[in-house]
């Protein structure tokens, strides 16, 4: 064991020194290279809903090398035509056809199980298996990839097993881990679980997905602003009343109420996911949005919107449950107090933000499946005068990331007719429409964000992967209030599944955000 940890230890330090190099593969030695991909949690349901569908894509699309071999690895006792009966069913929900569903588990699909996930041997033996696979093709990159999809409580024993006997040699290929939220509670387990990870391996080793930072609409922003000169110069608070980023969902917990109960709606939603897409609203300029310099700098640009916002208080949040949460059988404590639905009220104390308000809200059980984010602009100066006291309404830039991404900027023209009346319409994008019927779909793709972000993982790209001191003052933002709300069981609203959430959201929103509705438009 020592010197398992004594060449992890000098393995490590070569690591950091060759991972930059082997991140600038070309496509030439990447298309060239073998692959050796292993799902660790393979029999879980992240692995058969996510990763493997994602991997099958990759595969069906022609986007992995040419020689790859994907280790499904978990504590089942399986036989790899096993493994393949329970993915199956899943691989067949894609638009792919059956034939390449099979070729797919057939070549690509073996599986290896361990007494636990921290089974040395059975790492060790998993790593014999891969070198003989590699041993077919030694004169090109042997790079070996590692998908956490188990629970953090596990990430640590999987980790030192990797570290200490299924690394790559990096001067064979790279070795990179995605691992998946949640990355901790609060802020003294993100602690813990980062000292675990951090002390066994680089950043550059590290992938820390969230799979928001990989939808279509999410990854447009760096293009939407950054490519057009019209709005980057109105992205500001002289012309911003306020943005409000929006998640909902139709359906309460159905049978996840035991796992739910354990984080709430903030930590699942707010804390990471719409935290993260604020953070490319409202960051400055990177270094590089595609390139060598793109990777540090989109994550130190995001780094700088987090510092700049003070950690939430009780007085700035909204906090609801719906109507029978308690009633789900595996939620124990029948007197919870774990909200389903919160708004929060925050600051990006910045030149460019500074006073504008930021409203996030997410909430179970409501009246629609949506999420997208919502820039509501000032009023037009002297409107109410120039039309004679006709309403001239608030431009709104509304992108709409599921389902049926969309972009829409609200806009006001002239109702027809005789009159020069003002009437809110949009200036429309349909992603359906505009890219993907019809002969135009041809040649585009749109992958979902599991599809999009390993690939990325592939080539070394780690601008839309979550770097640990974003988490870190993540969790500073928010800790605090969490803390709050359970040390003092703070009761959240009551409020009927199917409709808009609590009342007092509204009322808070249009007060916190000063943000007018206009009840006349309809989109």
């Amino acid at each position: 064991t020592r010197r398992r940890k004594e060449d992890a230890t000098q393995r490590n330090a070569r690591q950091r020194k060759t991972t930059q190099d082997m991140s600038k593969e070309t496509q030439e030695e990447f298309d060239k290279a073998t692959l050796c991909v292993v799902v660790v949690g393979a029999s879980g349901d992240l692995a058969k809903k996510k990763t493997y569908p994602s991997l099958l894509n990759l595969y069906a699309d022609g986007l992995l090398p040419a020689t790859v071999k994907i280790w499904g690895f978990a504590r089942s006792d399986l036989t790899n035509e096993q493994l393949h009966d329970r993915l199956r069913p899943f691989l067949q929900k894609s638009s792919h056809a059956e034939d390449v569903v099979e070729a797919f588990l057939t070549k690509l699909c073996v599986y290896t199980s361990g007494k636990s996930y921290g089974d040395e041997d059975a790492f060790a033996q998993m790593r014999k298996d891969m070198e003989a696979f590699e041993s077919a093709t030694p004169d090109v990159n042997l790079n070996r990839l590692f998908y956490f999809a188990i629970p953090p409580s596990a990430f640590a024993d999987t980790a030192t097993a990797i570290n200490n006997v299924a690394m790559q040699d990096p001067d064979k290929g790279w070795t990179r881990l995605i691992v998946e939220k949640p990355f901790g509670r609060d802020l003294k387990s993100f602690e813990q679980l980062n000292k675990t990870l951090s002390t066994q391996f680089t950043e550059d080793h590290l992938y820390r997905i969230d799979h928001y930072l990989g939808k279509e609409l999410v990854q447009n922003l760096t293009v939407l602003r950054f490519t057009n000169i019209w709005l980057e110069r109105i992205w500001n608070k002289d012309n911003v009343q306020s943005v409000i980023l929006t998640f909902k969902e139709p359906f309460g917990t159905d049978g996840r109420g035991g796992y739910f109960d354990q984080y709430g709606i903030i930590r699942d939603i707010l804390q990471n996911h719409l935290l993260q897409v604020l953070t490319l609203i409202a960051m400055e300029t990177p270094a590089q949005l595609i390139g060598p310099l793109a990777g540090n700098g989109i994550r130190d640009a995001k780094v700088g919107v987090l510092n700049a916002i003070s950690p939430i208080k009780l007085e700035d949040v909204v906090l609801g449950q719906y109507e029978g949460y308690a009633d789900d059988p595996t939620i124990t404590n029948k007197e919870t107090n774990t909200p389903t639905f919160a708004v929060i009220h925050m600051k990006v104390n910045t030149p460019r933000w500074h006073g504008v308000p930021i409203i996030m809200k997410a909430g179970k059980a409501l009246n629609e499946r949506k999420a997208e984010m919502r820039i509501q602009f000032k009023d037009a100066p002297a409107a109410e005068y120039l039309f004679e006291g006709n309403d001239s309404p608030r431009n709104e830039l509304v992108m709409r990331m599921q389902p049926d991404e969309a972009m829409y900027l609200k806009t006001n023209v002239k109702r027809p007719g005789f009159d020069a009346t003002p009437i809110q319409s949009e200036l429309e994008i349909n992603y359906k429409t505009r890219f993907f019927e019809g002969d135009k779909g041809k040649s585009l793709s749109n992958p979902d964000a599991y599809t999009r972000l390993i690939l990325d993982v592939l080539h070394g790209k780690q601008g839309a992967f979550v770097r640990d001191d974003e988490l870190r003052r993540a969790w500073e933002i928010f800790t605090p209030v969490l803390d709050r709300i359970e040390n003092e069981n703070v009761q959240p609203i009551k409020y009927k599944q199917g409709g808009r959430g609590p009342e007092e959201a509204d009322a808070f929103i249009a007060e916190r955000a000063g943000y007018v509705r206009n009840l006349k438009y309809t989109y």
